[in-house]
């Protein structure tokens, strides 16, 4: 599986039964502020489009089954896409079981793929700040039970769209004052923070070092992602993993 003009591939030394990709926004069904391969029914897009633009993500990817898709909250809860029935409120999933495909939606919070490095394990996490500050991603590490992992940051917003509160710099300063290292000050009591660096200082507190990706920006690159910070009304990318 290669990069096209509908999908990234990671770039990391996954085994070779794990695939993982992160949908673009071209080549779908959408019209309007969604266009065109938006595959989240939650952000009012028709229906019938979204439908249909599951249908070709699942065809042009060769799924090995329809996605375990999350009411992604911005909270910290993980679950095990095999025991999925409905949609679980929820902004992690983990399999151990081959054929089952994790699945996040984002537009500007940042996807987060994980695989153990004997190929057995997969999981994904969408990680807004919030989400980050209150361990979404720790807590999958951890339901992983302590397997050699390797990690994907996909699309983001980049550190120069992401300005934020005092509020929220605080907030990540009194969990770790390791996170000072992701604020870089703006205006007017204004902060830009790095995503990517949130993720891996976060990983880092968990023992995990081999994070590959990052350097996306969402919001300047209208072409091939969508945003919610930059569109406000739009669709959402969809990070998928899973294992022969």
């Amino acid at each position: 599986m290669t990069n096209t003009d509908n999908w990234l591939t990671p770039e990391w030394p996954a085994p070779d039964n794990v695939f993982a990709v992160t949908t673009l926004r071209t080549g779908g069904f959408s019209e309007g502020a969604y266009q065109s391969l938006n595959p989240a029914l939650h952000v009012g897009d028709d229906p019938e489009s979204v439908m249909r633009n599951r249908a070709r993500i699942s065809t042009m990817l060769d799924l090995p089954a329809e996605p375990v898709w999350l009411e992604q909250v911005h909270g910290n809860t993980v679950i095990n896409a095999a025991h999925v029935d409905g949609l679980c409120a929820a902004d992690a999933s983990f399999t151990d079981e081959a054929g089952i495909v994790c699945a996040v939606l984002t537009a500007d919070c940042l996807p987060v793929l994980l695989c153990s490095k004997d190929g057995l394990s997969v999981a994904a996490v969408h990680a807004g700040w919030r989400g980050l500050l209150d361990g979404v991603i720790t807590n999958t590490v951890k339901v992983l039970q302590g397997k050699d992992l390797l990690v994907w940051l996909g699309p983001a917003i980049g550190p120069a769209a992401f300005e934020v509160g005092a509020e929220v710099r605080e907030a990540f300063l009194a969990k770790s004052t390791y996170f000072e290292a992701a604020f870089t000050e703006s205006h007017d009591g204004k902060w830009l923070a790095d995503i990517y660096t949130l993720a891996c200082i976060d990983l880092a507190s968990v023992g995990i070092n081999q994070v590959y990706g990052g350097g996306f920006c969402t919001v300047t690159d209208a072409d091939r992602f969508y945003s919610f910070r930059r569109d406000k009304q739009t669709g959402r990318m969809a990070s998928l993993i899973w294992r022969a």
